[in-house]
């Protein structure tokens, strides 16, 4: 069965006036709500209201970063989410990036995938509610234990972007959250993971038939984002080499408005879903057909549009 997400908050949506979306997404056909953590709302307390609106809905982090919380903090909030919502919270965690746990955050972001790996190995051990004292290759823990362990401990997710954490997380997690992507990537990424494991991706939407405002949003978001080394290197994996080089010149050479201008509009048409709700909704379902288990839609504000009314209008149910 293919899930239908979609990712809360919404822009200039206040959090408590989410209440009467959220009661109403599973009948409109959404089965996940999913959360990211960046500058916005932090990952977990969106969760937990949504937890309260609807016994309905899949619970998902993506995702929550392994170096902004320590290890035994991670695995109390994981748990206390679990408490809210039995057997529909799904933890992703994820290494995040240098510009959010160094620049804002002032940790050091150094063994990105060694630490991720630890994080899910730790918190498997964490949820049984037995005590741990581990050292593992980037950090150590002793004595800790969970007063409250989860009664279903939560599947965790691996943010995974290129084949080394694509494969931890077919391995030893439950599943992969990718990230920017076109559907015509999603089999590469398949391939990786293998038929077995759950594969999640945010898809970015905006609702608009005026593709200049579009392509123009879409061009600052890809100059943002697949400029930090990570989707830079995930880019090149998926092929995009050359038609993202203009622009990694002119933001290597700190010229970030050129840089913006240089993202050529096939970039953006591939890389963020725009048009019709109707025209949207098919192009986030070729996701599915191309082998995404979980489109989480990621909306994006669109001049003069209603976030609220867009999520109805984006409803699996209409098709």
């Amino acid at each position: 069965m293919t899930r239908w997400g979609i990712t809360l908050p919404l822009t200039g949506v206040p959090l408590p006036a989410h209440r009467e979306l959220v009661e109403r997404l599973p009948d409109l056909g959404y089965t996940d709500v999913w959360t990211a953590e960046t500058a916005g709302s932090d990952a977990f307390t969106p969760l937990a209201l949504a937890s309260q609106w609807s016994s309905r809905l899949r619970l998902g982090t993506a995702v929550a970063p392994v170096f902004t919380r320590g290890p035994a903090l991670l695995a109390m909030t994981a748990s206390a989410l679990a408490d809210c919502a039995p057997g529909r919270f799904a933890l992703g965690i994820g290494a995040s990036s240098p510009g959010v746990v160094r620049d804002w955050n002032g940790l050091e972001h150094t063994q990105p995938y060694g630490r991720t790996r630890d994080t899910l190995r730790f918190l498997r051990s964490a949820f049984t509610g037995r005590q741990v004292t581990a050292q593992y290759p980037t950090f150590s823990v002793r004595g800790f234990r969970l007063d409250r362990p989860p009664a279903t401990p939560p599947p965790v997710l691996l943010a995974a972007l290129r084949p080394g954490m694509l494969r931890l997380a077919a391995a030893e997690a439950d599943g992969a959250i990718t990230n920017w992507l076109a559907p015509h990537d999603v089999p590469k990424v398949r391939a990786e993971v293998g038929e077995g494991t759950e594969l999640v991706a945010p898809v970015f939407v905006c609702v608009t038939e005026d593709a200049r405002e579009a392509r123009r949003l879409g061009r600052m978001m890809i100059s943002s984002y697949l400029t930090v080394p990570a989707y830079r290197a995930f880019q090149d994996w998926l092929g995009r080499t050359e038609p993202l080089a203009a622009m990694h010149r002119a933001w290597d050479a700190g010229e970030r408005w050129r840089a913006v201008m240089a993202v050529p509009d096939e970039a953006v048409d591939e890389l963020i879903v725009h048009g019709s709700a109707e025209e949207c909704r098919a192009r986030i379902r070729a996701y599915a057909e191309h082998g995404l288990d979980t489109p989480v839609i990621a909306l994006l504000p669109s001049e003069g549009g209603d976030p609220v009314a867009q999520v109805e209008a984006l409803a699996p149910g209409l098709d």
